[in-house]
């Protein structure tokens, strides 16, 4: 699969990753057989955040999984690029004040059973807690070796710029919704500010919340320009004989931002289905289709 720098963290990782929104309520050998088949494929970076299972399996329930797929076979440990989030802490809602990162960090190492996150991005922005405090604590935690690389998730430009001011070492990663329905990450500077700074974009709901996969019906409160998105993805699948799926994926992946693309199915055949989008070589006249059919107007 294609490679993709995670920043300047020296890692490289598939250009398609795993995400782990959804990764609940498997039994053991379940769960080992989709991260069995996403690390076959490829799909070498493995995201998490403690706050995955909150209102279902609780608190940490996708990073506690995730850990026993570990200890079921600590090999797959040295396979993948493993990353999770925190910062989010229900009803405050954020928190990354330096106790509590520190304190969520060392949680998530328990939960995972590692002794160090590959990538650790504060999940979104508090808005209460300074941005040298924040550095602080990720400076700190790198220090101990409890880190290898911090991120950030959600975060506007101007908010990571702040905290990259005050931070030691370089931001490595964003994660950012980005789709064919939701192009803020152009517009807003944050693909640029990837290809300014060396940052790799973390790209999660690549598919909409499944508005642009096979078979979905517009509903009433989707955007107007659905219709018009899906018309030119099944207009450019049908001439390379793929999906509308994977079209939506090479979409993004033909940026020059480079970013990888999270998928969140609990499917393995959906997840090996998903490797036909890096086939597809979208034009240029095809690419400003699909971004043309989103705004619901000509390019200026």
């Amino acid at each position: 699969m294609r490679q993709v720098e995670i920043g300047a963290s020296g890692r490289r990782v598939g250009a398609l990753g795993f995400g782990c929104w959804r990764f609940l309520g498997h039994e053991l050998a379940q769960a080992e057989t989709l991260v069995e088949t996403a690390l076959d494929l490829g799909m070498t970076l493995i995201d998490t955040a403690d706050i995955y299972g909150f209102g279902g399996a609780g608190f940490g329930a996708a990073e506690a999984l995730l850990g026993e797929v570990l200890k079921a076979d600590p090999a797959r440990r040295g396979r993948m690029v493993l990353a999770t989030k925190g910062g989010i802490i229900p009803p405050a809602p954020y928190n990354s004040s330096r106790a509590y990162l520190i304190e969520a960090c060392e949680a998530s190492l328990a939960r995972l059973g590692v002794e160090q996150i590959d990538l650790y991005q504060i999940h979104r922005p508090d808005l209460l807690t300074p941005w040298e405090e924040v550095a602080g604590a990720l400076d700190t935690l790198i220090a101990d070796g409890k880190i290898a690389a911090a991120g950030i998730s959600n975060f506007t430009i101007a908010q990571g710029r702040a905290l990259q001011a005050h931070l030691g070492s370089r931001i490595v990663s964003t994660q950012p919704e980005f789709s064919a329905l939701q192009l803020l990450p152009m517009d807003d500077g944050t693909l640029d500010w990837c290809q300014e700074t060396g940052a790799v974009a973390l790209v999660w709901s690549p598919l909409a919340g499944g508005r642009l996969g096979e078979g979905y019906v517009p509903q009433a409160d989707d955007p107007a320009c659905l219709a018009d998105v899906h018309a030119a993805l099944d207009r450019i699948a049908s001439t390379h004989g793929a999906r509308r799926s994977d079209v939506a994926l090479a979409f993004l992946l033909r940026h020059p931002a480079r970013p990888v693309v999270l998928l969140g199915t609990q499917t393995p055949n959906r997840l090996k289905a998903a490797i036909r989008a890096l086939e597809i070589d979208l034009s240029r006249q095809d690419w400003y289709s699909i971004t043309e059919a989103s705004r619901g107007a000509p390019m200026p």
